[in-house]
């Protein structure tokens, strides 16, 4: 289990940006798979994105060309640059860490609320 902190959720309207940034203190970072989740209001949980300890990524096709997740492993931060937002992509989201598996399934942080207005 890894402790991971999220911030940088709020309230935008349609076509703004928000940055999340994960970060987990204490941990060995640069071998972990990072994955941002999200979780709608009567929906399950879906993988939004993930990066890979190597760097390779992976997005969910309703986000492709609008999100990038990026890691910095001297500060123990992954983020998540969302850009054109949608009311569509209002939902709590999660930032999750695992060692072995891919996309990450591991330890999960406590949420951060993203809310797009139209």
């Amino acid at each position: 289990q890894v402790q991971l902190v999220e911030s940088g959720g709020g309230l935008v309207q349609a076509g703004g940006s928000l940055r999340l940034s994960c970060v987990a203190p204490g941990s060995i970072f640069s071998i972990y798979a990072m994955g941002w989740y999200r979780q709608a209001p009567g929906k399950q949980r879906e993988l939004v994105a993930a990066i890979s300890s190597g760097g390779g990524t992976k997005y969910a096709d309703s986000v492709r060309g609008r999100f990038t997740i990026s890691r910095d492993n001297a500060k123990n931060t992954a983020y998540l640059q969302m850009n054109t937002l949608t009311p569509a992509d209002t939902a709590v989201y999660y930032c999750n860490a695992d060692r072995t598996r891919w996309p990450p399934y591991g330890s999960w942080g406590q949420g951060t609320q993203v809310t797009v207005s139209s």
